[in-house]
C-alpha cells in the first residue's frame, strides 16, 4: 500500500472511476477479501453511493459477490494476478524447480519479485506444520526487514534510494506494509539506513542474504538471486525460509545454502533454455459485454470502470509488452478509450513503460508491475476447492430447492468424502454434512468418480444407500479435463421422480458445475487448490 502522500496528483486524462474501483480491490484486499461497504466507505474515502455502484459493477464482471452485507472477492478476480504471472513467465519456468527444493529439503521455499522498494511473492512451496510460513502470492514486503529485500537493492538507482529512503522516514513502523508485523520500536532513520546498506554490500560480495528474524522472532531465511541470462539482471529472487526451531540463520546458510545455489544454477539454465512463449488469444467481445452491461443495469454500472479493467486481461503469456494499439485490438476498445485506461495505471504503478522515453502512450510500449497481484490475489492463492464451490451451491440449493453437495475419492479409492453441503429448507431433508465417507459404489457421486474418464455426463440412484433418496450428479474437472469432485444433489422420492431429476435439476447442475470449473480453473492457473 502506497504512503498516502507518495503518489503524485493524477493526470488530467486519468479515469476516475478506474482509479476508485482499482482502490476498493486493494482495500479489499488487505482485509483479507471481505469488507462491508460502510467499511470500504470508511477505507477509501468514497461516498457510499460511489462504493455501492463499484461494488454493483465489480459483481456484474464476477469479481466480487455480495453475501449478505459484505462484499467478498470471488476467484474470477484472480484473472487480473493471472495476466501479470502469465506474461512474466518465472511461475510457469521455475516453479516445478522450486516444489522440488522443499520437497527435497522439507523447507518452506518461494520466488519473489522486486516491486519498487519491496519485494512481492510470485511462488510459495509451504511445508505444513504447527509453524509454518503464512506469506501468500501477491504478499507485499518492506525490502529491509527479507532476505531477497538486499539482493534486489544491489540494482537499486539513485533514485529508487531516495524513494526507499522517504518511505522509511514517512513509515518507520511498516504499517503501510499490513502482511508483515509493525516494528514496534524502529531504530533511528540514520541507523537502519547504515544497516540496510551494509547488507546490500554484502549481498553483493556474498551473492546471497539472509534474514536473520528480521519479520518476526524465529523467522530465519537465506536467499540466492536467479539471474536472466538475457541481460544478466536479477528476474527473482530463490528463499528457503525456516524456523529456529530447526535451524539457525548460520545453520541456513552453512548446511542449505549450496543446495539452493545449486538449484538456483538449474533454473537459470531453465531460462536459458526456455523456448519464446508462444501468444495465447486474448478474451474477446470484451467491450460488447460492457456495453451491454451498461444497457441492462443503467446508472448501477460504471462502464469506464469495467473497460479499464478489460486492459490488464489484455496482457498474458506472449503478450507480456503491449503498445496503445495492440490493446485496444486485445480489448476491441476505442483507442482513446485504451489510451486513459493506460495512462491511469500507469500513474497508478500498475503499468510500467518499457523504456524511459518521454514519448506519450501512443508510441511506447507497456509491460505490467507486480503491483497488479494487490488486485485481489492473496487472499484467494490459498483457497480451495469447497471453498470456491460452497457460493454456488448456494445458488443451486435456492434454484432447484434440493439439498446440494460436493463429494471427492479419498486416497483410498474406495469412498467418497463429503466437503461442502448446503441442505434445503424441507422438513425431511438429506442429512450427510462435510467430511461424512460413503461406499463410493454406492453413490451417484462415486459411481462417477470411480469411472477414470467419465463416459456419461451424469449418473442418477433410486434409492441405493438409503430408502426414500433419489440423487443425480455430475463431474468437476480442473484445468488438464480430469474429473476431481462430483456436484450432487438429492432429493426425497415423492418430491421428485427420476425423469424430474434429469429434465428440472440435470440442467441446474451442469451450469453450476460451469460456473465451478470456470473459478476453479482461474484459483489454479498458479496456485495449488486442494480438493479437501
Amino acid at each position: 500500500m502506497p504512503l498516502p502522500d507518495s503518489t503524485p496528483a493524477p493526470p488530467a486524462e486519468a479515469v476516475t472511476p478506474l482509479m476508485r474501483g482499482v482502490a476498493v480491490l486493494q482495500r479489499l484486499t488487505e482485509a483479507n477479501g471481505v469488507l462491508s461497504p460502510s467499511a470500504l466507505e470508511r477505507a477509501t474515502g468514497l461516498a457510499r453511493s460511489t462504493v455501492d455502484r463499484i461494488v454493483a459493477t465489480l459483481a456484474r464482471m464476477g469479481y466480487v459477490r455480495v453475501d449478505g452485507r459484505d462484499a467478498t472477492l470471488t476467484p474470477r478476480v484472480m484473472e487480473l494476478g493471472n495476466a501479470y504471472l502469465a506474461a512474466l513467465r518465472l511461475p510457469d519456468l521455475l516453479s516445478g524447480r522450486a516444489d522440488a527444493l522443499a520437497d527435497e529439503l522439507d523447507e518452506s521455499v518461494s520466488l519473489a519479485v522486486a516491486d519498487r522498494d519491496g519485494i512481492r511473492f510470485v511462488h510459495q512451496a509451504t511445508r505444513r506444520r504447527a509453524m509454518s510460513l503464512s506469506f501468500r502470492i501477491g504478499d507485499l514486503l518492506p525490502a529491509e526487514r527479507t532476505a531477497p529485500g538486499p539482493l534486489f537493492a544491489t540494482e537499486w538507482t539513485a533514485d529508487a534510494w531516495r524513494t526507499w529512503r522517504t518511505r522509511r522516514q514517512q513509515d518507520p513502523h511498516n504499517r503501510h506494509f499490513p502482511t508483515v508485523p509493525p516494528v514496534l520500536r524502529p531504530p533511528a532513520d540514520t541507523a537502519a539506513c547504515e544497516d540496510f546498506d551494509r547488507r546490500t554490500r554484502d549481498a553483493a560480495s556474498a551473492r546471497y542474504a539472509l534474514d536473520d528474524q528480521l519479520i518476526e522472532p524465529g523467522l530465519v531465511a537465506v536467499s540466492v538471486p536467479v539471474r536472466d541470462p538475457r541481460t544478466a539482471r536479477i528476474a527473482c529472487v530463490a528463499s528457503v525460509v525456516s524456523h529456529t526451531s530447526r535451524h539457525t540463520a548460520a545453520d541456513l546458510r552453512d548446511t542449505l545454502l549450496p543446495r539452493l545455489r545449486a538449484a538456483v544454477a538449474t533454473m537459470e539454465e531453465d531460462l536459458r533454455q526456455a523456448p519464446p512463449p508462444a501468444p495465447g488469444p486474448p478474451r474477446s467481445g470484451l467491450a460488447i459485454w460492457t456495453g451491454a452491461s451498461k444497457q441492462e443495469l443503467g446508472r448501477e454500472f460504471i462502464e469506464s470502470l469495467a473497460r479499464g479493467l478489460t486492459v490488464l486481461t489484455a496482457f498474458g503469456e506472449g503478450r507480456a509488452e503491449l503498445t496503445l494499439t495492440e490493446v485496444a485490438k486485445a480489448t476491441g476498445l476505442a483507442r482513446a478509450t485504451a489510451r486513459r485506461a493506460l495512462i491511469t495505471y500507469e500513474h497508478l504503478g500498475l503499468l510500467a513503460p518499457t523504456d524511459d522515453t518521454d514519448e506519450g502512450p501512443a508510441h511506447r510500449a507497456f509491460v505490467l508491475t507486480p503491483r497488479v497481484l494487490s488486485l485481489g490475489f492473496p487472499p484467494l492463492s490459498r483457497t480451495s476447492l469447497p471453498q470456491i464451490a460452497t457460493p454456488h451451491l448456494r445458488t443451486l440449493t435456492d434454484a432447484i430447492q434440493e439439498t446440494t453437495s460436493l463429494a471427492v475419492l479419498t486416497e483410498s479409492g474406495d469412498e467418497i468424502q463429503y466437503t461442502a453441503r448446503v441442505p434445503a429448507s424441507h422438513v425431511m431433508s438429506v442429512d450427510v454434512r462435510p467430511g461424512t465417507r460413503l461406499p463410493a459404489d454406492r453413490t451417484t457421486a462415486g459411481r462417477l468418480l470411480l469411472e477414470k474418464s467419465p463416459t456419461t455426463p451424469y449418473t442418477v440412484t433410486d434409492e441405493e444407500l438409503e430408502q426414500g433418496v433419489r440423487s443425480i450428479a455430475v463431474p468437476i474437472r480442473d484445468r488438464t479435463g480430469r474429473v476431481v469432485a462430483a456436484l450432487n444433489a438429492a432429493a426425497h422420492v415423492a418430491r421428485r421422480t427420476t425423469e424430474e431429476c434429469v429434465d428440472d435439476i440435470l440442467p441446474a447442475l451442469r451450469s453450476t458445475a460451469s460456473h465451478i470449473e470456470t473459478d476453479l480453473h482461474t484459483a489454479a492457473r498458479f496456485t495449488h487448490v486442494p480438493l479437501t
